[in-house]
Formats: C-alpha cells, structure tokens, sequence
C-alpha cells in the first residue's frame, strides 16, 4: 500500500496508459480521480471518474478546485493525456499542428499551474508527465508530437525548479516511454511492430502495466530524493 492516504489526479486515464496507472494507484491506496474526455472503459473501486478536456484551462481550474473542496489535497498529478496527429512536416496542417499543442503541452500547463502551487501550500506531492522518445531523439512524420514532448522535458525541469524552491518537497519527473501496446499501436501493421521491437534491446514492445509501474515508483515515497529527471522505459530503445 505505497499510496496509502494519498489523492491522484490521473489525466488521459480512461484506458491505455492512464487506465493502468489508475487502477495500480487505487491497488496500493490512493483515492485516484480518473479524468478524461471519454468514459472508463473499466470499474475499479477508489477510482472515480471525471470528466475532462485538458485543454481546456478554466475546466482544469475547476477541477482542482473540486478536488481541494473534496479532499483538501492533491498529493498526485499525472499529466498523462496526450493525442497524436502525424503527418510530414510539408503537409501538416494549422489544425493538426494546434490540436497536438494545446493538448499535449497545453494541457499539462493547464492542471499544473494550479496543482503545483497547491502542493506548495500543502506540504508537498508529486507530479509526473508523461513525455516519450520521441520527445528525446525525434521522429519522423511527428514534428508537431516531438514538439509537445520534448517541451514536456523542460516543463518539468523548469517545474524541478519552481514548485521546490521554497523548501516544500514537490517531486517534477517525467517518463518517457518507447513504444507500448496501447490500441494506437494495435492500428499498425505487424511488420512495422517487429519492427519497432528490433530496435530495442529487449527485442520487444512495452506494455501499458509496465509504465504504470514506473509512475507508481515517481509518486510514492520510494522516489523522495528524486526530482527534475526523464525517467526513460523504452527497453533500451536504439534510435
């Protein structure tokens, strides 16, 4: 029971990635608000839904607020909500290019600005981003995504920064995972799937549990002295 008596907010959490963190973190203790645009493809106890458009910042106001109002706390935050929109660069358009911002960095902005300062007031937390490889070596056709999630690197070393610099114990990481089963890549073709898993030195893909698990260990108390770092689970990735 790592996250006993804890309260996490868990975005992009209706299945996948997100689904997988919530139902751990309710597995070890904590009270996790699941929020999302769509409903849980999932029932678990201690997990409540709530629904949510990250990019949207008087929502994510409103959601911090309820969570002060029902808790008084927030010791979590799991900036996990994320879309992609690919194209090469020639041919990608205004609305894909502003769709993926306000969505994947926008949106982790959105929550954070509020989550952080009250973490500060509290006592401390944890937050974690969700960034990817390709926020770290780029890729081609995802000009718009790598943009998001290297800019989620240097939020959250910024974040290192800020929300601990009054002595108050706020934890910023991100992870940054390579490619995971999730039903994006259930849509892509088996032979670029082996592929993908050529090129990492465990010779295969990643499972959603398995970022969950790398999430559980940021927000418990297991990772109190690690802070401002990119945490990368990519089974060795060689890009």
């Amino acid at each position: 029971m790592r996250l006993e008596n804890k309260v996490a907010i868990i975005t992009g959490a209706a299945k996948g990635i997100g689904g997988e963190m919530a139902k751990l973190f309710a597995a070890e203790g904590a009270k996790v608000i699941a929020a999302d645009m769509s409903p849980l493809s999932y029932d678990c106890g201690n997990v409540e839904f709530y629904p949510l458009n990250v990019a949207d910042g008087e929502a994510c106001r409103t959601l911090a607020e309820y969570a002060r109002e029902k808790y008084g706390k927030v010791d979590i935050l799991v900036n996990n909500a994320g879309i992609t929109r690919d194209a090469m660069t020639r041919k990608m358009t205004d609305e894909m290019w502003d769709l993926v911002i306000d969505v994947n960095l926008k949106g982790v902005f959105n929550l954070t600005r509020y989550i952080g300062p009250m973490m500060e007031e509290t006592g401390g937390g944890s937050i974690i981003s969700i960034s990817s490889v390709v926020g770290e070596f780029g890729n081609i056709g995802q000009a718009n995504y790598a943009a998001t999630k290297a800019g989620v690197i240097g939020l959250t070393k910024t974040w290192a920064k800020e929300f601990a610099r009054k002595g108050v114990p706020v934890r910023v990481n991100a992870i940054a995972p390579g490619y995971v089963m999730t039903d994006i890549l259930k849509t892509v073709p088996q032979e670029l799937l082996d592929k993908f898993a050529k090129l990492t030195m465990l010779g295969r893909l990643g499972q959603p549990e398995e970022i969950a698990k790398a999430a559980l260990f940021l927000a418990s108390d297991d990772a109190s002295y690690v802070t401002g770092q990119v945490l990368s689970v990519n089974g060795g990735m060689r890009l």
